[in-house]
């Protein structure tokens, strides 16, 4: 299958007639979405370096497999994320206060996941797909035409509940749109030696309505998941997209990517990057003006200086708030933990 590509990475709209809504005001927002996630990842990544965050998965580079689809979302659908969802999670909505704070430490979650209808990060692999399965099945046995998508890497993919979930999906006929962002990269481990067929192949086996996309093309991402969704939502059945894309930082601060990737490579997906193929579009166009990117500019600016305010600001817990989140009611257990946490603190001397 070839990917789904209606911008070349020379920033020119193919002959497609999904690119024939494609105008200014749509660009502009995309663009716009994307260039404000990069900047607080950006910032995010330095704030860890300089010892405010405990740990930081960047999202650089797969601003357009993020944005792209997750615009062309209703407010009412549901959404189930993996762990450097940045650029998803801003276009819902989310803060930098709220999106820090658990890699900070001093949350368990940074937000209210009925608030933005979008769920906390999972940071164990896979773990979201059989969540985003569940909650789908209840939306249909509530009558409602909420489609649920969900956010997972191509290492996820070989994992035991991706695979569950995708036949429990077929099977109960779930109102799905599973969205692999296929980074070429688990950790240190490359595609090539993770499966010996791509992901949307296994996933048609499965009975999934499958589509492979240009991850780096955020036009040809949005256009693909409206596409999805619309069959989702109609009861044609839950569906796939492969969207391949490139994770250009480490996997996470504590990676060295460096010792398992060659220079020759990062230049490769240097020249495809997103954000750069939709500006030559704006510019081509016409589409940006002076006025557009000036205040663009200057919401990144008012952006990464609220990252750095609101991450030194966010305040410690107390130490036994461990025990408030561990069980919906708490046991004589871990009470007594708590209990035996609390004198222990209290035998130190101020």
């Amino acid at each position: 299958m070839t990917p789904l590509q209606l911008l070349t990475p020379d920033g020119e709209l193919a002959d497609d007639p999904a690119a024939a809504t494609v105008d200014g005001d749509l660009c502009r927002g995309l663009y716009r979405d994307m260039v404000l996630a990069r900047r607080l990842d950006a910032e995010a990544y330095h704030l860890q370096r300089q010892g405010e965050l405990g740990l930081w998965l960047q999202s650089w580079g797969q601003e357009a497999a993020q944005v792209g689809s997750i615009r062309a979302l209703r407010d009412t659908d549901w959404v189930f994320p993996s762990y450097r969802d940045h650029a998803a999670a801003m276009c819902r909505g989310i803060g930098p206060e709220e999106l820090l704070a658990q890699w900070r430490g001093v949350r368990q979650g940074g937000w209210d996941p009925a608030r933005y209808r979008f769920h906390i990060y999972t940071l164990v692999l896979a773990a979201q797909l059989p969540h985003a399965v569940g909650y789908a099945m209840g939306a249909r046995l509530d009558g409602t035409d909420e489609v649920v998508m969900t956010y997972f890497g191509d290492g996820s993919s070989s994992e035991g509940e991706a695979n569950e979930a995708f036949n429990w999906a077929v099977t109960r006929c779930a109102p799905v749109l599973f969205f692999c962002q296929n980074n070429q990269w688990a950790i240190s481990t490359p595609t090539t030696a993770q499966f010996g067929a791509p992901l949307h192949q296994r996933a048609a086996g499965f009975g999934l309505a499958t589509q492979l996309v240009d991850g780096n093309d955020v036009l040809a991402v949005h256009a693909a998941t409206a596409r999805a969704l619309d069959g989702v939502r109609s009861g044609e059945g839950p569906a796939l997209i492969e969207a391949v894309t490139y994770r250009m930082a480490g996997h996470s601060t504590s990676d060295d990517p460096r010792r398992y990737r060659s220079d020759a490579e990062l230049d490769h997906w240097r020249a495809l990057d997103p954000v750069d193929r939709l500006r030559r579009l704006l510019d081509d166009r016409g589409w940006a003006d002076e006025e557009f990117t000036g205040g663009l500019e200057a919401e990144a600016e008012e952006l990464a200086a609220e990252v750095r305010r609101v991450c030194r600001a966010l305040p410690d817990p107390e130490p036994d708030a461990m025990f408030e989140h561990v069980l919906a009611r708490e046991t004589a257990s871990l009470a007594g933990e708590r209990a035996a946490y609390a004198a222990y603190s209290a035998s130190f001397v101020d």
